[in-house]
């Protein structure tokens, strides 16, 4: 049953959709649970790609690949993950913030946590402080991410924790932020609690936080 696994993330590193998704298929008409198909075959394929991605061994487009052929195999998975009421690894919302429409960074760390097995909540870009208020009364994450590509941009983070502040929140969750301009300096000054420089750093600080 390992080979199958490691076929599994093989091929996903690869980038192969299809292959995936049939050998999740196939990996379940052999009995494998789902939750183990997921933790040894798509979780360990997407750390390998986010530990060759943060080493420079492998690019934006090839890691979309990668979480593409995720995806496939997700989409098999989830529902029974669902039906068997699997825990997640964590629940973490996620959003550009407000006067920013990039989301290509946004898209990238959502996607690299759904492959860690993360439930992930996206508000889009363009995100008003009372829109991540409402979001994290409703959906009650461990933790929140705002990205910001712009300098401009970038002290709508602070407005937007402030508002989490105000509103009570701020106590129950941790937060991330990350974009070109932001640093770990500037996140400390606006009350962030990390800051994470690419996508697979956001990973590797999302589960220290849920530890």
């Amino acid at each position: 049953m390992a080979d199958i696994l490691q076929e599994i993330a093989s091929n996903l590193y690869d980038g192969d959709d299809k292959t995936v998704a049939n050998l999740v298929q196939r990996a379940l008409d052999q009995g494998s649970a789902p939750e183990e198909v997921l933790a040894g075959g798509l979780i360990v394929g997407m750390d390998e790609v986010g530990k060759d991605f943060k080493a420079g061994d492998l690019y934006v487009p090839e890691v979309l690949i990668a979480a593409r052929a995720m995806h496939a195999g997700m989409g098999i998975l989830r529902p029974l993950l669902a039906e068997a009421d699997v825990p997640t690894a964590g629940k973490y919302l996620i959003g550009t913030v407000e006067g920013d429409l990039h989301d290509i960074g946004k898209n990238l760390v959502r996607m690299m946590l759904e492959g860690a097995g993360f439930e992930t909540v996206d508000l889009g870009t363009d995100v008003k402080p009372e829109g991540f208020v409402e979001a994290v009364r409703e959906h009650q994450p461990q933790v929140v991410g705002m990205s910001a590509l712009l300098t401009t941009t970038m002290v709508n983070m602070k407005t937007a924790i402030e508002a989490l502040v105000e509103a009570g929140l701020r106590d129950s969750i941790k937060i991330m932020v990350g974009g070109a301009p932001v640093t770990a300096a500037f996140a400390e000054e606006i009350g962030a609690d990390a800051y994470a420089p690419d996508a697979a750093s956001a990973v590797d600080v999302a589960r220290q936080f849920i530890e």
